[in-house]
């Protein structure tokens, strides 16, 4: 059974960075990727990737800006998020497959983790 644990999330000013993290400490995954979903708005991928090979995959509203990165040693996904901006704001969710996800920001993913919410202020 998944256990995918989300933290690392909060508020702060635009222009700030903050890190996310998502555990899973019983279970390996071929794909792992962060959404967000705001208000009103629909669940959004914003990075993936694939953990065997590593590739990373990122929506165009977060390049050079977000990055996602592994541990494999301790089965943490993270997602380095810098110069934020107040439309950034969203609940913040990890998702995982046990197969490779094709788009890799799609909404196919198996697991989901309770999400984390993000606060950008401007």
């Amino acid at each position: 059974q998944a256990q995918l644990l989300e933290s690392g999330g909060g508020s702060v000013q635009a222009g700030g960075s903050l890190r996310l993290s998502c555990v899973d400490s019983i279970n390996s995954y071929s794909s792992m990727a962060w959404f967000r979903q705001a208000p009103g708005k629909e669940r959004e991928g914003v990075a993936a990737t694939w953990t065997g090979g590593g590739s990373r995959y990122y929506a165009d509203s977060v390049k050079g800006r977000f990055i996602i990165s592994q541990d494999k040693a301790k089965k943490t996904v993270y997602l380095q998020m810098n110069d934020l901006k107040p439309e950034d704001t969203a609940m913040y969710y990890c998702a995982a497959d046990r197969r490779l996800v094709s788009p890799p920001l799609s909404r196919e993913y198996e697991y989901w983790g309770q999400g984390t919410q993000v606060t950008v202020s401007s």
